[in-house]
């Protein structure tokens, strides 16, 4: 048998021993590997110029007072009372809440039931429809708006015109707070639910069909397999839809912007919390405040990804 493995050693000239070597520091490690820190540093750099120094700065702003010109005045939590005092702030939150229920839940109902068609073998040219279900979430945004505001428009509406085909009266969809709330939601719909239906495609596509192949044996009906196989095995992708849906609803705020302006409409029935944001800081000019407004909306965001995740863990965890 060889010889075990000796641990590199190096001479020193002042002793006729050998000495193990010393480990490297971390310095002469980034030194001897600097060709490959140099090769990814654009992406770290870029990162901390436009990510992660924003953020921090945008963390000290929010104690300070403000105008984008001036001199900054230390506010110190002064910002934040207001905040959470301001019921323009709450209704904002209100109406993003209503907004991303109106939205969401329809979304991924109506994604999962088209993923579902689409994963089906009597469907032809899937491709076709896969491509074609996907394309509204790379249309320009700006435009989008801009079409539905022709179709929601109080007086020559797309949607009045056809109402009135059936003897209805038009309705004022941009002067009412549903109606507002209504119309974004259904862009949001539009935009998204391509989106979730290619990735809940691809979770169907991963559910090993032995599965179906057994149950449809054992007599169980095609909406028994839906319930019992589907659904369990897509709770990790429906999981993830259900965070992103909540990060991106909480975030609304082109739709409402072009659809009707900075102050949210009529009564403010489509003020959402970034418009509320915007406004605040980029039409009033009070960046600190903005900046408060913010980080509000960074927690509000996070608490309720947390409820959501809990309630669809809690669901499975029952199911289980």
């Amino acid at each position: 048998m060889g010889q075990p493995l000796q641990k590199r050693t190096q001479f020193d000239p002042g002793s006729s021993m050998q000495v193990p070597e010393r480990k490297r520091g971390l310095g002469s490690e980034i030194w001897k590997h600097r060709k490959e820190y140099l090769a990814i540093s654009p992406f770290y750099i870029l990162f901390a110029v436009f990510g992660l120094f924003p953020i921090l700065f945008s963390m000290y702003l929010s104690f300070q007072k403000w105008d984008g010109i001036g001199v900054m005045t230390f506010n110190g939590l002064n910002n934040y009372q207001f905040m959470v005092t301001d019921p323009e702030f709450w209704k904002a939150v209100g109406n993003t809440l209503l907004i991303w229920i109106y939205s969401t839940i329809p979304m991924l109902f109506f994604a999962l039931i088209i993923a579902f068609l689409l994963n089906a073998s009597f469907v032809r040219f899937r491709t076709f429809f896969r491509i074609g279900y996907f394309l509204p979430n790379v249309t320009s945004l700006v435009a989008v708006a801009i079409v539905f505001s022709t179709v929601f428009s109080n007086n020559y509406g797309l949607l009045n015109y056809f109402l009135s085909l059936f003897g209805i009266s038009p309705v004022e969809w941009l002067n009412k707070t549903w109606g507002i709330q209504l119309a974004v939601s259904i862009m949001v719909i539009w935009r998204w639910v391509g989106y979730n239906a290619i990735i809940y495609l691809a979770g169907l596509q991963s559910i090993p069909t032995v599965l179906y192949e057994a149950a449809k044996i054992d007599g169980a009906t095609g909406i028994q397999s839906f319930f019992r196989i589907t659904i369990p095995n897509l709770r990790p992708i429906i999981l993830f839809t259900v965070i992103t849906s909540t990060i991106g609803g909480m975030q609304i705020f082109t739709e409402s912007q072009v659809l009707v302006g900075n102050d949210g409409g009529v009564s403010g029935g489509g003020l959402t919390i970034v418009l509320y944001l915007y406004r605040e800081a980029f039409v009033n000019n009070y960046f600190g405040y903005g900046s408060a407004v913010g980080w509000g909306m960074f927690i509000l965001i996070a608490l309720f990804s947390i409820f959501n995740w809990r309630v669809v863990q809690g669901g499975g965890a029952k199911d289980e």
